[in-house]
């Protein structure tokens, strides 16, 4: 054991465990090794600071357990210390653990307390304090192999060794700075002889991932039997079946290139039933229904109602192959996936990059389904209360349509299908509308294919009956509420229909796996332990009562409490716990597809060689990325609203400001209609972007002489133009681009189009006007004589003059405004209506979690304030603020949108030019730098001129072209609503179950042994049945009288009356004082009993040994180690005629070589 334990760990270990060389009797069952001294005194040894802690597995030893050897039934005694001590590989450094030898005295067989054989003795709390995986070299503690159950995107083997060695780096280097600190403190002090230190001892290596692979399967295999029987043991009355190609390509060893397909069945709340790989998916598939069947038929479950497949559904006469397959269910109704559907009519575009592609797909879902007036107008109700509490002026039913989301829709409404007839008439209607003319864009390339989509919609005509919900089987489930601000309360649903929840389990599929191959024994642990962790977080989604904080997938634990707890207190302490039934010996996964190709079924015992060789097989060089989180999204939907906040991300709403800007006493002259003078910069005169260009070469516009559109012409003198004229020919420093315009940012949402023509003008020398403003409030004037934007929100008209005068402010060359300038920004700020004077709702940009990516993270609560650390990596990275969109509000896009008149191509500088979005920038920036270089502005309005780059200019543009050309071609089409409801209301939705379904028949048994501790019979002596006395060991007592003279001595006698006491007397012995001569020495005239005499009869008789088998069996082959069988040894080494390649002579030499 010295060999195997770190020298600095000997000598406390040793103390701890042992006692004038014999194990202590009182040992316990962890030890932590004693910690460094607070102060040292002399030069420190390095053994306190990298000791470890020590695991002391004795179960017979600490608990007096009662175990019996497999082989004779007898019990096991203790036989010390095993030899070897393991080192456990646990989160942040290793510890030790020793462990006791047990040996049968009947068979004299000896087992570690570490041995399955001795575990599976234990009761199960017990057992779980045993934490390791044990293999040949290392030894793992469980809460590693925790860390790499949950197979999420990122959760790969290899970054949990990097984990690992960052973890046990840091705590080594923490140690080693302790010690180093403790010794350069004695080195630095003055000594007559030098300090020397003792070297640190070296770290121990973390082992490799591959290793940790193999230990994953080693835990999976302890659970294989709760697994099979958890998979077998779901049911479902909605079924749905698909199959995919992507998994296949991850298998790899002997049954590499075999599989064909993965089918999967699941059912109506996600869960899957089963899932095969497959050579052929037609008859293959054969067994996999019949073993469907026989276990719904073993469980005394019904039948399920409904089954979704992808194709196969019905033929033209007759009965379909997969309505023979299903037979044994004469009652199935069978039905075509709807996407599955579309996508089939999809063929006949002729390329999905087509701008009415998207138009196309929602239209044809609008076709097909219909929505639940009540949900639709509920949802409504709310939208309008949300958008009124925006302020919202002017709220049409067109705005809060376009303002409801597709994850709305499918959240809080329900649809059903229309019907044969309607749908046929539906469809029909939309093809005949896109064929012709009006299916072209702008560049005359149709949409569909004419005469593909007519042969399509001919053949796919009769599956529209395959579409149609069921009567009287219910799709939707109620999941839950949301209580909006007005006191709505949505009710939240999940559907049932479709097969496209399989979709999103085969995504997940391809990430159980972790690498980029594994052989038949790890693809088939990993698949199986992917299926039950998948269907026992649907069956906690899909029940009303709250899942309990104890999260586990180990059923054998929560078994032995709630059996425990029904003895102790008479209730289960975790009621949603239902054990599974009995596993019913259907083939899941790989086993299924050796069973198609003839191979035998590969062997799950953790003891077999050949398993022990398959768990190390495991590849994992390349990157992994575990599986992405479960987005149940209906794709019917995809198209379904084409809103901005349904294809983008969400854009940035305004808010109520708390509190309006105090008017100064400069905004009173604005109530009525006045004279604007200017001294800086000439007011703007509104030209239309449409007129005729300037003559100066470096202004895209000429400045114009036209009045504005809500001032009358007016007369203006300058008074204070001399005294800036020095200055104007000052550069402005605001015309240099930004370095902060290559800032990445988030694709933006559509922008809305501009409602009237922007204007521009520019001029080198100032100029007059007059602006005149409409009396009484902006909230008098009556909203039909306001002008509206894209989404019919009124007061476009006041925002875009607002726009247009911010926009002539490009032209100056001053750093600052005159004091009428800011009395015009801040009158036309005062016109606008309240919507558009609200303050700027910044959206979050930071994620909770990663929902794309290599790095993806499960579903969890942020514990911290949200943000924090994309505002720090933001303010660090960069010295700009984050840029935003031209859409955030109004008044910032119509600036922009005058901008993109003004600047429609690039500018030549010099030998290089400046590009059309850089030019614009360049304006934007000017006008920002004087609004927020004015104090009187920032104070008296809430004016929020944005930082925005050139990526956010771009992609606010393109959106912009391609929303404005989208709307060019529908108009004049006419096509279905895309929000079209029922005549009549819905059935009502099924509620979730309180506790999942009561399995029937016969239950999973979990190994659940009662305890033994207390009962071990202890190692005794033997004791003869004799009646003979015998004389109990005296010590000789001390003299208790003075020494006599002469020489004599006192010797202690016993009386002779004390010979006929018998053993089992309790009475005391009395004594007798002798005097005897010293010299010579003499023997006391002691009376001794007899020898004992043991008769023969009564001796234990050797117990005769019969050989339970007639040979040893061979590890490779299985068969006899006989001369019959083929086999032979020398020294100890075996030859196998079944394995070995070479004859036995030849292998003879060879080993004689080696010998």
């Amino acid at each position: 054991m010295r060999q195997t334990i770190p020298l600095q760990d000997q000598r406390w270990i040793a103390s701890a465990l042992f006692h004038a060389g014999r194990l202590r009797p009182d040992l316990k069952l962890w030890y932590e090794p004693p910690a460094p001294s607070l102060i040292y005194h002399q030069a420190p040894s390095p053994d306190r600071f990298f000791n470890h802690r020590l695991l002391v597995w004795m179960p017979y030893h600490l608990w007096k357990f009662r175990l019996f050897c497999p082989a004779c039934g007898k019990q096991l005694t203790g036989y010390g210390l095993h030899k070897r001590a393991r080192k456990v590989l646990d989160i942040d450094r290793y510890y030790l653990m020793v462990t006791e030898t047990l040996r049968c005295t009947v068979c004299c067989l000896s087992y570690l307390s570490t041995s399955q054989t001795v575990l599976d003795q234990l009761d199960v709390p017990h057992r779980r304090l045993f934490r390791l995986i044990l293999t040949q070299r290392y030894a793992c503690d469980i809460r590693v192999i925790r860390m790499l159950r949950e197979r999420t995107l990122g959760n790969s083997p290899t970054r949990l060794v990097k984990q690992l060695r960052e973890n046990h780096g840091e705590e080594w280097l923490d140690r080693l700075a302790h010690y180093m600190e403790e010794c350069a403190g004695f080195v630095n002090r003055p000594s007559l002889l030098p300090v020397m230190c003792q070297k640190p001892p070296e770290p121990i290596d973390v082992p490799t991932s591959k290793w940790l692979l193999s230990v994953y399967g080693r835990d999976i295999i302890s659970r294989i039997d709760h697994i099979k029987a958890s998979i077998t043991s779901t049911f479902g009355k909605i079924l749905k079946m698909d199959s995919t190609k992507q998994i296949t390509k991850k298998l790899a060893g002997t049954a590499k290139g075999t599989a064909q397909w993965v089918t999967s069945v699941g059912n109506e709340t996600g869960q899957i039933l089963i899932s095969v790989l497959t050579a052929e998916e037609g008859p293959g598939l054969d067994t996999m229904v019949s073993g469907l069947i026989n276990r719904y038929c073993q469980a005394g479950v019904a039948p399920p109602l409904l089954l979704y497949v992808d194709c196969g559904c019905c033929i033209e006469k007759g009965q379909s192959k997969l309505q023979a397959r299903f037979g044994g269910w004469p009652d199935l109704i069978i039905r075509l996936d709807i996407w599955h559907f579309m996508r089939r009519l999809a063929v006949g575009c002729t390329t999905d990059a087509h701008p009415l592609y998207p138009v196309f797909m929602s239209r044809l879902s609008a076709c097909i389904f219909e929505w639940d007036p009540d949900d639709v107008a509920l949802l409504r109700r709310a939208k309008r209360e949300q958008l009124q509490e925006e302020g919202v002026p002017v709220i049409t039913n067109d705005l809060v349509e376009r303002r409801i989301t597709k994850k709305e829709l499918a959240l809080y409404c329900r649809r059903r299908t229309r019907g044969v007839e309607s749908t046929t008439r539906h469809i029909d209607r939309l093809l005949q509308e896109l064929k012709g003319e009006k299916g072209r864009d702008l560049m005359g390339v149709p949409l569909l294919d004419t005469v593909r989509i007519e042969h399509i919609w001919r053949v796919q005509m009769r599956h529209v009956k395959c579409i149609q919900d069921p009567p009287g089987v219910p799709l939707y489930t109620e999941t839950g509420t949301t209580t909006t601000k007005g006191g709505i309360v949505l009710t939240k649903y999940r559907c049932a229909r479709g097969s496209t929840s399989l979709e999103s389990f085969h995504l997940h599929l391809n990430r159980f796996i972790p690498g980029t191959s594994a052989n038949t024994l790890n693809f088939q642990l990993y698949l199986l332990e992917g299926l039950n962790r998948w269907n026992q977080d649907r069956t906690a989604a899909s029940i009303s009562t709250k899942s309990s904080p104890l999260l586990t997938y180990s059923g054998q634990v929560v078994q032995s409490i709630n059996t425990n707890s029904l003895k102790v207190f008479g209730e289960k302490l975790v009621p949603t716990f239902q054990p599974p039934a009995q596993y019913t010996g259907e083939l899941i996964g790989v086993d299924y597809l050796l069973s198609q190709t003839g191979q035998p079924l590969q062997s799950m015992d953790a003891d077999n060689e050949q398993t022990d060789q398959l768990l190390e097989e495991v590849n994992v060089d390349e990157k992994d990325e575990g599986f992405e989180e479960d987005i149940n999204e209906d794709p019917t939907l995809s198209f379904l609203l084409e809103d901005e906040a349904n294809c983008n991300p969400p854009t940035i709403h305004p808010v109520n400001p708390s509190s309006q800007p105090a008017s100064s006493p400069s905004q009173s002259a604005f109530s009525q209609p006045a004279t604007v003078f200017s001294s800086q910069l000439a007011a703007p005169s509104y030209q239309s972007a449409f007129s005729q260009p300037s003559a100066h070469s470096s202004q895209s516009a000429a400045p114009s002489s036209q009045s504005s559109a809500f001032s009358e012409p007016a007369t203006a003198a300058s008074s204070q133009l001399a005294a800036h004229s020095s200055q104007s020919a000052a550069a402005s420093p605001l015309s240099q681009p930004s370095a902060h315009s290559s800032q990445s940012a988030a694709p933006s949402s559509q922008s809305s189009a501009f409602s009237q023509p922007a204007t521009a003008a520019s001029s080198s020398q100032p100029t007059t006007s007059t602006v005149q403003y409409a009396p009484g409030s902006p909230t008098q004037v009556p909203g039909e004589l306001l002008a509206v934007d894209d989404q019919n929100i009124p007061g476009m008209d006041r925002v875009d003059r607002l726009a247009e005068y911010l926009v002539e402010l490009r032209t100056s060359t001053w750093l600052t405004l005159s004091r009428q300038q800011v009395d015009d920004i801040v009158c036309l700020w005062q016109s606008l209506l309240d919507y558009d004077k609200q303050r700027i709702r910044f959206s979050a940009r930071h994620q909770d979690r990663l929902t794309t990516g290599r790095f993806r993270s499960p579903k969890k609560k942020a514990v911290f304030t949200p943000g924090v650390d994309s505002l720090k990596r933001s303010v660090l990275a960069s010295m700009a603020s984050p840029a935003q969109w031209p859409d955030c509000c109004r008044l910032v896009e119509a600036i922009f949108t005058r901008l993109c008149h003004i600047h429609r191509s690039p500018r030549r500088k010099g030998k290089g030019s400046l590009s059309r979005w850089s030019l614009i920038l360049e304006d934007y920036r000017k006008i920002r730098q004087l609004i927020l270089s004015n104090g009187a502005i920032m104070q008296d309005t809430t004016l929020q001129l944005v930082e925005v780059n050139q990526t956010t200019l771009v992609q606010w543009h393109n959106g912009r072209v391609k929303k404005q050309d989208e709307r060019l071609l529908l108009q004049g089409i006419d096509l279905p609503d895309p929000l079209d409801v029922a005549a009549e209301a819905l059935p009502p939705a099924s509620v979730r179950a309180v506790a999942p379904p009561q399995v029937q028949g016969d239950q999973h048994v979990y190994n659940l042994p009662q305890s033994t501790a207390g009962q071990a019979r202890l190692k005794r002596r033997i004791v003869s049945n004799s009646t003979e006395v015998v004389i109990p060991k005296v010590p000789t007592p001390r003299p208790i009288i003075p020494r006599p003279v002469g020489n004599l001595q006192q010797v202690p006698v016993l009386p002779s009356t004390s010979l006929t006491v018998p053993l089992a007397s309790h009475s005391t012995p009395t004594f007798t004082l002798l005097v005897v001569p010293q010299n010579p020495p003499t023997t006391p005239n002691l009376v001794l009993p007899p020898p004992a005499t043991v008769s023969q009869s009564q001796l234990p008789l050797p117990r005769p040994y019969h050989r339970k088998v007639e040979a040893n069996t061979c590890r490779k082959c299985g068969q006899f180690r006989t001369a019959a069988t083929g086999h032979s040894q020398f020294r100890g080494t075996i030859y196998c005629p079944v394995t070995e390649t070479l004859s036995k002579e030849q292998w003879l030499e060879q080993v004689k070589k080696k010998k």
